[in-house]
């Protein structure tokens, strides 16, 4: 199945989600859509969580915020953080809850039911996943009551301490679940990420649990030692480099082109990058810059200011180059310099600066040779960067994995954990700064009211508390 026909199969299975009469549970109707085979539903949860949801509204949303991404038009605009809940309504409705976590529940009790244990393995990883990036838009969500229709109509919302304590539990349910004889049916070609490589996979799924201990680190009741500590152990059995990187491709053909490549086309707004990004890279002689970004009409690198009138042509700006924003582009869900980037900051942690700078040099390098950049200007934009010091170790490599999470759900939630890169926020609209969250969807506020539903996008998640 190529991924040019999976969302067809989207649209015929998320009439799944209202047939669930409890978590996790299986109907054995045969005209049931639950009777949809693993085969069909890990391709389409897969570019769910790669097209809709990391390529998807939620990311663009950051990306602007983060001011990677600038919009050539007048505000309000994204970047002037301009959202209501009616943006927020697919994200949460159709792209997490239906497309994402209502199939892969059923993938999941399928695959236990039938012992094809692989599949229930990448199942809870995916679902893992996409929970993380669900809490850490809004918070509290539901979880636990959450999939339980009809018998439950209006979920209770679960705090977002809980729910991290479940993507753990997810993740070491995966781990388990490989560890066990793979079944009669195993993932191959049906998994775009991995075909079905189960040593990779559990690779990945130690890096998530790397990066989930370690955005707690400043968190209410944890010690920052103790999430390096978790961390640093779960790192021993992550990616180990750039060829362990899980990605979902693009043919680039049709409808089957990476998502960044069709938000970037000119029909969406003069989409370009932001001043910020592109002044940095440019001050540090980066060699990154020629990859990630193209020349405006006059042969330069330039960025759109946050809050400026729109250029009458939006060449006169830089844009995404084609490694991330082209329409064959690989999609990636992490990587291995990310990987680096955690571990250099809980080395930095538990042993301080200087047995941090290794490991640190080692993600900046492992993200220019996913780029192809060539080794001697590796080791020369390397050698130009400040040594770290107790003072500088955070700034420092925040600001490069910044670089290295471009276009990135990580990069928010890097910003909100520490405070870096350091941000000018637009001004001029009632928000007060960067937005810490995204508001709760409409259509939730109209359907399931909740206590929770009072918090506005100036308020901060629960593990957001350091800056």
């Amino acid at each position: 199945m190529k991924i040019t026909k999976i969302f067809v199969l989207i649209g015929g299975l998320v009439l799944i989600n209202t047939g669930c009469k409890k978590f996790l549970d299986i109907n054995d109707d045969p005209n049931n859509p639950l009777s949809v085979k693993e085969v069909q539903l890990l391709p389409t949860i897969e570019a769910a969580t790669s097209t809709l949801v990391v390529g998807g509204t939620s990311t663009n949303y950051t990306a602007y915020w983060m001011q990677q991404l600038s919009q050539n038009q007048q505000a309000p605009t994204i970047e002037s953080y301009f959202m209501t809940g009616v943006d927020a309504n697919n994200t949460w409705g159709y792209e997490l809850y239906t497309y994402v976590f209502a199939n892969a529940n059923v993938m999941i009790s399928q695959a236990i039911s039938a012992k094809n244990n692989h599949y229930a393995a990448i199942g809870k990883t995916l679902f893992a996943y996409n929970l993380a990036i669900a809490t850490d838009l809004w918070n509290n969500i539901p979880y636990s009551q959450g999939f339980r229709i009809p018998e439950v109509m209006n979920p209770k919302y679960d705090s977002q301490e809980s729910i991290y304590q479940n993507i753990q539990q997810l993740l070491d349910s995966a781990l388990y679940y490989i560890n066990q004889p793979a079944g009669v049916k195993v993932p191959a070609g049906d998994d775009y990420i991995y075909k079905g490589d189960m040593t990779k996979w559990k690779k990945l799924i130690y890096t998530l649990k790397a990066r989930y201990y370690l955005r707690l680190s400043r968190a209410p009741g944890r010690t920052a030692a103790l999430q390096a500590d978790s961390a640093l152990t779960a790192l021993q059995n992550g990616l180990g480099d750039n060829s362990d990187n899980p990605f979902v491709p693009y043919p680039g053909t049709g409808n089957s082109s990476n998502p960044w490549a069709v938000r970037f086309r000119p029909a969406a707004g003069g989409v370009v990058l932001a001043q910020s990004f592109v002044d940095s890279l440019k001050t540090r002689n980066d060699p990154r810059l020629p990859i990630i970004a193209t020349k405006n009409v006059d042969g330069v690198y330039v960025g759109r200011k946050v809050g400026d009138k729109p250029a009458g042509d939006a060449k006169a700006y830089s844009a995404v180059n084609s490694f991330y924003g082209g329409a064959a582009a690989n999609l990636y869900l992490a990587t291995y310099g990310e990987a680096l980037f955690i571990k250099a900051e809980a080395t930095l942690i538990k042993q301080g600066a200087a047995a941090a700078q290794p490991v640190y040099q080692a993600a900046i390098a492992a993200h220019m040779s996913l780029l192809g950049v060539a080794d001697n200007a590796q080791q020369t934009y390397i050698a130009s960067r400040p040594a770290l010091t107790d003072a500088n170790a955070v700034q420092q490599i925040i600001s490069e994995k910044y670089v290295a999470d471009f276009l990135s759900p990580e990069v928010y939630n890097d910003w909100r954990r520490t405070g870096f890169p350091e941000l000018v926020p637009y001004v001029g609209t009632g928000v007060k700064g960067i937005p810490r969250r995204w508001p709760y969807p409409t259509n939730e506020l109209l359907t399931n009211p909740q206590p929770d539903q009072k918090a506005t996008i100036n308020d901060r998640v629960w593990w957001d508390t350091s800056n």
